[in-house]
């Protein structure tokens, strides 16, 4: 907040936002509605989002990583936030911190990828069945459109022919939406996932596969899979490793085309908690440096422990270059320097050793601190934290 009030800027509305990972896409949703609603000033809204992700000793550990990213939401922007979104929240245990004495989270290993992919079936399924809503409403504001356009043209006395058109294209337009379910995930030209690890990355994109299968059994991509899987309980089907296997074949050119352009920061980063997406999303923009094309469609998965989970779509408006230029990410991910496994081990100790600790001053050299950036100077007797910017340009 001391580089807002630096600035003259204490009339400010956003605050924290925090639900595990997923307290970056409800602050994205409020910063959206807020541009959108009569409260607005004319002012853009920044969302900002980070964490570091560390784990004890242990088989999750190599999970672990950090990162942040930062968006500017306001008006005319390239790309935008389409209306539709599925939501699904519930009352779960899979991951969570009860002990403040230490850094590290209480994790349930198999009941976070069940509520992750658990979360996704519903989330992309209430997507799916909100946007058929929405394409039937549109069709049929189209159809009274038609009419009202064929009754405008009869008082101008083409009355047959006129109406013979316009009620044939009216209903027929009705008709069809109605009876055409919105396309499945295959349709969109790129789709972002929370990223906690990429297998399982890989699993939920599979995973919106096989609900595209229960909703249509008889597409033809689907013509290979064994007739009894239909009739499954979907809710024991998480650690199903044929139906995980046979989705994932399935999946796979969509796989690589879609998804593999928005793993460079999990591939390089880690967890990055509630940042991950936003890491995702920041990897396919920058998959494009000379822009991603006009009217391609991104779908984003957003997930949070605990838990929340929300699927959604963004929609490309206009030129991306210029953010994938300022982002300049392939090259600063490919700068970070590989450390040794026992460095990591050791920071990790330390970090142990001072959490919670007053009167501390870090002890340590910046040099691998980018130019730019903001390191912890201390914490004095009353748990107050100070900053520093290194010198240099970010």
């Amino acid at each position: 907040m001391n580089l807002f009030a630096e600035s003259g800027n204490t009339d400010i509305e956003g605050i924290d936002s925090k639900n595990a990972c997923y307290g970056s896409t409800a602050a994205l949703f409020n910063a959206v509605n807020w541009i959108q609603s009569e409260s607005w000033d004319g002012r853009n809204a920044i969302v900002m989002c980070g964490d570091i992700a560390i784990y004890k000793e242990g088989s999750a550990r190599p999970v672990g990583g950090m990162g942040a990213c930062a968006m500017l939401i306001g008006p005319d922007a390239p790309l935008v936030l389409e209306p539709v979104h599925g939501t699904y929240m519930a009352n779960t245990w899979d991951f969570y911190k009860p002990d403040l004495s230490a850094e590290y989270p209480t994790v349930d290993g198999p009941l976070t990828i069940a509520a992750y992919l658990g979360a996704l079936d519903n989330a992309y399924s209430t997507y799916i069945q909100k946007a058929e809503a929405s394409q039937a409403r549109a069709a049929k504001k189209l159809s009274l459109a038609s009419v009202t356009a064929a009754v405008s043209e009869v008082a101008n006395g083409f009355v047959g022919a006129v109406n013979g058109h316009a009620n044939g294209h009216a209903n027929g337009h009705a008709n069809g939406v109605s009876e055409t379910k919105v396309d499945g995930i295959a349709k969109f030209d790129y789709v972002c996932l929370h990223s906690p690890y990429g297998k399982l990355v890989q699993k939920g994109h599979a995973r919106m596969f096989y609900n595209d299968y229960l909703r249509n059994p008889s597409h033809p991509a689907f013509a290979n899979v064994p007739e009894d899987v239909k009739s499954l309980d979907r809710t024991k089907t998480y650690t199903d490793k044929v139906i995980e296997k046979t989705f994932i074949g399935i999946a796979g050119d969509h796989y690589k085309s879609a998804v593999l352009p928005g793993k460079d920061c999990v591939s390089r980063c880690g967890n990055m908690y509630t940042a991950s997406l936003y890491g995702a999303l920041a990897s396919v923009v920058s998959s494009a440096p000379e822009g991603i094309e006009i009217g391609k469609r991104i779908g984003m998965y957003a997930f949070g422990s605990g838990c929340a989970a929300s699927f959604y779509a963004l929609r490309v408006n206009g030129s991306t270059k210029e953010i994938a230029d300022k982002l300049n990410l392939k090259a600063r991910l490919a700068s970070m320097d590989v450390r040794p496994c026992q460095e990591y081990v050791d920071a990790l100790k330390l970090r142990e050793e001072n959490h919670n600790a007053v009167k501390y001053i870090p002890q340590g050299s910046l040099d691998n601190i980018w130019p730019g950036a903001y390191y912890l100077e201390g914490v004095d007797e009353l748990y107050r934290r100070t900053y520093l910017q290194k010198p240099g340009s970010a």
